[in-house]
């Protein structure tokens, strides 16, 4: 009896777990199932179009062309004719079967990419074809084209999603395309725009007998949403033409709105390299980490480096806050500062002013390395309390956006360094004072900062106080973005009336200071030239000096100003040569629209200029060998590429 009773039981015990489990599976899972794991269901994708980039003025950036990729699902391949499939692919069997592996390793019952970017010629022939191939298929993609070759860092590039991606996101397959960098990468889901998926049914002869539950999970594609930068793609590229042949970063920031103007590294690259079948071949290149230009380095916003003079602006301005100085307060430079007993505690000046009083709008016009070193002594000294004025010192530069993120909409960032109490604590055991950290007052020392952090310290010069977190995107589908981040004021901690002195010492760098070669006729531009060392390098085992980099800040007109820019010439030498004449020249191009006859002589000098022999000078002699070499093997890399 007990042993009836146990099997009835347990033969309802089974039974209830399963209409349980097939109750979960049909009723409360059914609703989410996810028919793409089903053998008898095949999907077709119908990709929307990529959202479209144009600049502020409306020119079109990035467009799409139509692509066509071979698609296979392995556990839907039949028996095929293989040589004859190799033969109109253009490829070998073993290469086949490499492709075919690979798709089995990513997922049987899924599509992937077996062959990509069919030329449309083999498309059109290969089409008539397909149907003798089961679980071959070609599915049309959209890819980009770049109308105008300039702002590669800024627009970035499309590339395939990685296989972990694919299987980690629900809505990537294998192969199919996604934002890599710059614009692309930090928009991607505004520019994808969603794709349409249909859903049909199969019979066990793997026919298509119609569609899956009638069309009720069907999806159409919604195209991607286009995007108006804030770039000025006139000036971006008149930007790129000046820097050819140097290396270094530009940015331009409107400082009304902290709309960037123009964001640029050099050297850069052909957007249209990454496009296309040859995109394997020319990334390999450009991402060459044995290439010394770094041609997808974003320096603009990734390169730190010291800022030079034109950090004096931001030690001028907090030695007023802390009314250590004021408009008065005058200095005796006698060819240098000197800060220890040793004869090497002497930090060179080259203002031309001797054992005469240099007051503020001089010291910034003349760039005085002893006005800005006692400046900085005494911020650092106030109430003989070094640790609290250096974090003072600290608190007010950081407020201006440096030694930071800025929260800007692109991907690439560098914090670079603001140095604090705790900093040299650490490096010198508490044992620091003003003079041992007297390179800050000239912006040398352990200070790093990126162009756009720069720029965007010049812009909150201009505003007199405040900025606007940076920003390339203006309009989505048209519509003016009204994101908080980037429309409320940032406040500086530096009082307004305190900006008007050194404006008009600014002014006073292109009336008669080291700026005055690079006025520009009816603009007031006000700026700061700069020279910032370099390091030393070894080249073939020898201590090599490498030459200073050219920097400049400036902003323009003094009033009411419409762009402010900061440049950054690696190896330029004085700020006087090269970054000023390449900032004058952007500034009379933006705001008049073109350069006047009186300054071409200026632009021919510029263009001409290249400083690859200084470069090449402090590359080894190894590692150029070794370029070479890298050279000659992609010039073979490339014959075998159009021979095959």
């Amino acid at each position: 009896m007990n042993r009836s009773f146990l099997l009835y039981f347990l033969i309802t015990l089974m039974g209830l777990i399963f209409i349980g489990r097939l109750f979960q599976l049909q009723i409360i899972k059914g609703e989410t199932y996810n028919p793409i794991h089903n053998a008898a269901v095949k999907i077709e994708y119908d990709y929307p179009e990529r959202g479209y980039i144009y600049d502020r003025n409306g020119k079109l950036l990035v467009a799409n062309e139509l692509s066509y990729d071979v698609m296979v699902q392995p556990n839907q391949v039949g028996a095929i004719d293989t040589l004859e499939f190799c033969n109109l692919l253009k490829i070998d069997k073993v290469d086949f079967l490499i492709r075919f592996q690979r798709a089995e390793h990513y997922a049987s019952y899924l599509p992937s990419v077996f062959l990509k970017q069919l030329a449309k010629e083999d498309f059109a022939f290969l089409q008539e074809k397909m149907h003798k191939y089961n679980g071959f298929y070609i599915q049309k993609r959209i890819i980009r084209n770049y109308p105008i070759n300039a702002a590669a860092n800024v627009l970035g590039y499309i590339g395939e999603v990685n296989e972990e991606k694919a299987k980690k996101n629900d809505y990537y397959q294998s192969g199919e395309l996604e934002g890599k960098d710059g614009v692309e990468k930090q928009y991607e889901d505004v520019l994808r725009g969603r794709k349409g998926k249909k859903y049909l049914q199969r019979n066990r002869f793997n026919k298509v007998t119609g569609s899956y539950k009638n069309g009720v999970i069907d999806t159409l594609p919604e195209n991607g949403k286009d995007l108006t930068l804030t770039i000025d793609i006139d000036l971006q590229l008149f930007a790129q033409q000046l820097m050819n042949g140097k290396r270094g970063g530009i940015v331009a920031i409107e400082p009304s709105t902290g709309e960037i103007l123009a964001l640029v590294t050099s050297p850069s690259y052909d957007p249209n390299m990454l496009v296309g079948r040859k995109r394997s071949i020319n990334s390999a290149s450009l991402m060459d980490p044995n290439n010394p230009e770094k041609p997808t380095y974003d320096r603009g916003l990734l390169a730190a480096y010291p800022p030079g003079s034109p950090f004096k602006i931001m030690n001028a301005l907090i030695g007023l806050q802390e009314n250590v100085i004021t408009e008065q307060t005058s200095f005796l430079c006698f060819g240098g500062y000197s800060y220890g007993r040793s004869a090497n505690a002497f930090m060179k000046c080259h203002c031309g002013i001797y054992n005469s009083p240099i007051r503020l709008n001089t010291a910034i016009a003349r760039s005085c390395n002893s006005y800005f070193s006692n400046t900085y002594k005494k911020i650092i000294e106030k109430n003989n309390k070094p640790s609290q004025g250096l974090n003072n010192w600290n608190k007010h530069i950081t407020s201006f956006g440096l030694g930071n993120y800025l929260g800007y909409d692109l991907p690439a960032g560098q914090k670079g360094l603001i140095p604090d109490a705790s900093y040299y604590d650490a490096r010198y055991k508490y044992a620091w004072g003003a003079s041992t950290t007297i390179s800050n007052a000239i912006g040398q020392g352990e200070i790093l900062t990126t162009p756009i952090q720069l720029a965007n310290f010049t812009a909150a010069i201009a505003n007199r106080g405040f900025f606007y977190t940076p920003h390339i995107v203006k309009k989505i589908n048209r519509k003016i973005i009204n994101n908080p981040d980037f429309t409320s004021k940032k406040q500086t901690t530096i009082n307004k009336e305190y900006f008007t002195p050194v404006i008009e010492a600014m002014h006073e760098v292109f009336k008669t200071g080291t700026g005055r070669w690079s006025q520009v006729e009816g603009i007031e531009i006000c700026g700061k030239t700069g020279t910032s060392e370099n390091s030393i390098k070894m080249v073939d085992g020898i201590k090599v000096q490498a030459k200073d980099h050219s920097i400049l800040i400036a902003f323009a007109p003094k009033d009411n100003p419409k762009i402010a820019i900061a440049v950054f010439v690696e190896n330029g030498g004085f700020g006087s040569t090269i970054a000023a004449p390449i900032t004058s020249l952007l500034i009379e191009k933006y705001l008049n629209g073109s350069i006047s006859e009186a300054n071409e002589y200026r632009e021919r000098n510029i263009l001409m200029m290249s400083l690859q022999e200084t470069y090449n000078n402090q590359t080894p002699k190894d590692k150029k060998m070794r370029q070479e070499k890298n050279n000659i093997f992609a010039g073979i890399d490339w014959l075998l590429f159009f021979y095959i």
